[in-house]
């Protein structure tokens, strides 16, 4: 787990909730609060699974390769809101790897709805849409992801932007590693509603490869065979 960055996202607080769960699940866990970690490689191929929470900021060179290094070699990557999506805006590979990139947040914290698209998916299957108050998303996203949930632009505070449907909740391939997102996470308490804490767990043991989830037929379009 690495995180950092804006603190306004609540970056420790997010990762304490979420290491929570984790220890429930009998995980080993390494806590960084350092990008330096990712040029560790002895301990970065050795991971399962990389959670981070790092909103804005710069990451070296040789980090993000570090970074890249591992999920491509098969660890799994997850996080939410600015803390995936909006981790380092000058760095194009990166966000490759992520799947998407935020933009924009109209009007700040509203109320909206996020649709859950995919009722088949382990990761969405059983869970109903459902309503927040947080800031919602407007992104650039890579239109090879699988999309497991969306929310719409009302217009009401961009009104060029009425109509879009944005993606809330995906997962795709990078390399042999696998990508979980959720846009949702402005603030920690996003995830005391159930149906997004429940993507949230069921999307890191996607990313980790976890055995509870049963197996897919879906398969990554950029990656085939994987």
């Amino acid at each position: 787990m690495v995180w950092g960055g804006w603190n306004g996202h609540f970056p420790k607080e997010l990762t304490e909730k979420v290491l929570a769960f984790f220890k429930e699940e009998g995980a080993i866990v390494t806590v960084s609060d350092s990008l330096g970690v990712y040029t560790n490689k002895e301990l970065m191929g050795d991971m399962d699974l990389i959670f981070q929470s790092w909103t804005m900021g710069q990451i070296t060179s040789e980090q993000e390769k570090g970074l890249l290094a591992a999920i491509k070699n098969g660890a799994g990557l997850a996080g939410t809101h600015g803390g995936l999506g909006d981790s380092f805006r000058n760095n194009t590979e990166y966000q490759f790897m992520v799947g998407g990139q935020w933009v924009a947040h109209p009007g700040g914290v509203i109320d909206y709805s996020v649709q859950v698209t995919d009722k088949k998916d382990p990761l969405t299957k059983g869970l109903s849409d459902f309503d927040i108050k947080s800031e919602q998303y407007y992104m650039h996203v890579d239109p090879n992801v699988k999309v497991l949930a969306t929310t719409t632009i009302s217009g009401e505070h961009a009104e060029w932007a009425t109509g879009a449907v944005i993606p809330v909740v995906w997962k795709k391939y990078f390399g042999k590693g696998r990508v979980f997102y959720i846009s949702v996470g402005h603030t920690p308490a996003d995830f005391d509603i159930p149906e997004a804490w429940e993507i949230l767990k069921r999307g890191i043991k996607w990313a980790s490869g976890s055995k509870y989830l049963p197996k897919e037929e879906w398969v990554s379009p950029v990656y085939p065979g994987q």
